[in-house]
């Protein structure tokens, strides 16, 4: 089967010379393979495209996908949106008392499903011209688990909550304080019950608009429990979490998951493991079609999506695997230093941060870990210069490229625009596009309008944006947040291999073990009474940066025998208690 698909973002008719029809075998043959529509771009008959990839190739802004996919799946696609559009195959099926994990890449069909799982979308089974009733998919279904589901929400018997992607859009849609957006959907708990499993009861009446992310997200989370339903959605929970609200979260999500049906997206790896029972993993091409595979029990679906190959199926999706280190990096950094600061300190009045000195060698890539409201990003904003110490002096002879935490895209203009402003000559540089713009997937966004990004999309640009500015010390604030996982571990290798080619230094607040492990070469660890006082120390080694910071929050990780991948152990596991015992909360003592 072969599906040609037109990426109508991408697709620029006015700035081409339509070379997918002046370049098409058949088209040169009087076969009227490619017309024009009536928005002025092509459209690709897939029964008389003879799947030569001419057109693909000759197309300058990469508009065109020919796909080749197994004849098994004609009978098994669930949406289609339009004439050369993104289509999806295959629905995973929600079940009580177990937690269904969705895992995939970002723009093949996983918000979707949550919409047609809830009822908020009806499935068009590929007729986008039209479309069927419920009763016509219903009849499609006849005899599957999925009829099943289907039935009971089209007839109203399951109640759905969803927990949107998004969190920080939350207060575009909403006013109030927060007790007055969870007084609202008080049905399985009250504000009270809600706030203290969420710890909110300090910013209960505080104003939407001034929490921060991790404030937003446990809001979001404390309003998706309190509502009374069948079947909960979360779609990446973790986001602006710190570890041990990751952890708390996804103990949460189990619980409920004990008598309710529980479906969550994440690409937080290490979280997913410990919080998923099966996983649904989903492959294609973004913006083109999503396939989603039998569920696997969650190790096994992990292993597989990281392996990049679908020994069932046999598909390989990646054209490498994703490795880690089986042991811990280097203990000792041999170049000079870049830059040193002593102790720094800053009192907010509600809040203070005291930072020990330390120094940043040339070439390294610091991981900065803590629980949030310590004062990570006070401490790189000091470093940036945005915020100046009270006692303490950065050296201010360096210059700093700074990726804040929260993202503004509210530039008028295309991408392209933006990136030429900041730095025209060395985005233009062929390093730079090898090096960065290629694994992060800029190009096809040159022509977008930045207002018009999503999330993942604006976070790309913004460390691409860090790294294309001349400076000495590039400071990156949750660069993982609305990242895939493909996108963090490319993101995460891009990061430090910049760093160790250019000579510069990186440091990197973020909570993602996974993106962490791969982008770090040392780690400063941040402690104290959270939005009240904070501490950081170091740069230290990783094992002993790791395991200071996993002490504080009483969790330990094992390797993975198959792919040395981190994995959380179970509290109070034969092997959680060795590892406390032993004092190796990350590396294991044989590594």
């Amino acid at each position: 089967m072969r599906i040609a698909v037109v990426l109508q973002d991408r697709c620029q008719p006015k700035k081409c010379n339509k070379e997918c029809i002046n370049f098409c075998p058949k088209m040169r043959t009087g076969v009227e393979t490619i017309s024009i529509g009536e928005k002025g771009k092509p459209i690709i008959s897939e029964e008389l495209c003879a799947g030569c990839g001419i057109c693909v190739n000759k197309c300058q802004f990469e508009a065109i996908r020919i796909i080749g996919l197994a004849d098994e799946l004609k009978t098994e696609i669930i949406h289609q949106y339009g004439e050369n559009s993104f289509r999806m195959y295959r629905l995973p099926v929600p079940k009580k008392g177990v937690v269904t994990g969705i895992l995939g890449p970002n723009g093949i069909g996983k918000t979707t499903a949550i919409k047609m799982l809830s009822g908020i979308e009806i499935p068009n089974l590929g007729n986008h011209r039209s479309p069927p009733s419920k009763e016509d998919v219903l009849r499609h279904f006849a005899g599957t688990e999925l009829h099943d589901h289907l039935e009971s929400v089209y007839k109203g018997g399951v109640r759905t909550a969803m927990k949107p992607q998004y969190v920080d859009k939350i207060p575009l849609t909403a006013t109030g304080v927060v007790r007055d957006l969870l007084s609202r959907v008080q049905e399985r708990m009250d504000v009270k019950e809600a706030a203290e499993m969420f710890e909110l009861e300090d910013i209960l009446d505080r104003e939407l608009g001034k929490l921060s992310g991790g404030e937003l997200q446990r809001t979001a989370m404390a309003a998706t429990f309190m509502k009374d339903a069948d079947i909960y959605f979360f779609d990446e929970p973790s986001s602006y979490l710190d570890i041990y609200q990751r952890v708390k979260m996804a103990k949460c999500i189990k619980k409920l998951s004990e008598n309710k049906q529980v479906v969550v997206i994440e690409h937080d790896l290490a979280i997913l493991d410990f919080l998923a029972d099966n996983v649904n993993v989903v492959y294609g091409t973004e913006g083109a079609y999503g396939v989603f595979t039998l569920p696997r029990q969650v190790r096994t679906a992990i292993n597989v999506y990281l392996d990049g190959y679908l020994p069932e199926e046999n598909i390989r999706f990646r054209d490498r695997p994703i490795e880690f280190e089986a042991s811990p990096p280097r203990s000792e950094w041999n170049t000079g230093n870049l830059l040193e600061y002593g102790t720094l300190e800053k009192d907010f009045k509600e809040f203070s941060l005291k930072v020990d000195g330390g120094s940043v060698h040339i070439g390294e890539s610091i991981g900065i870990v803590g629980p949030n409201a310590t004062g990570k990003t006070t401490f790189v904003k000091m470093l940036a210069g945005v915020v100046e110490p009270d006692k303490g002096k950065t050296d201010a002879k360096f210059k700093v490229s700074y990726k804040p935490q929260y993202i503004s895209g509210d530039f008028d203009g295309t991408v392209k625009d933006l990136m030429y402003s900041t730095a025209f000559e060395t985005v233009q540089s062929g390093f730079f596009q090898g090096e960065v713009i290629a694994p992060l997937g800029i190009k096809h966004l040159m022509e977008k309008n930045v207002k018009t990004l999503s999330g993942g999309e604006l976070q790309r640009v913004a460390i691409t944006l860090c790294l294309a500015r001349e400076a000495d010390i590039y400071l990156f604030d949750e660069p993982s947040a609305y990242l895939d996982s493909n996108q963090r571990m490319n993101a995460a290798k891009t990061i430090r291999r910049m760093m160790g080619k250019s000579g510069k230094s990186g440091m990197i607040v973020d909570h993602d073990i996974y993106f962490l492990d791969m982008v770090s070469d040392s780690m400063m660890v941040f402690g104290g009474d959270s939005g009240r006082r904070g501490t950081g120390s170091g740069p230290f080694t990783m094992r002993e940066g790791m395991n200071r910071f996993l002490k504080a929050v009483d969790i330990t990780f094992r390797r993975d025998a198959d792919t040395n991948r981190p994995r959380i152990n179970k509290s109070g596991s034969r092997l959680d208690r060795e590892q406390k015992t032993s004092g190796e909360h990350y590396y294991t003592a044989g590594n």
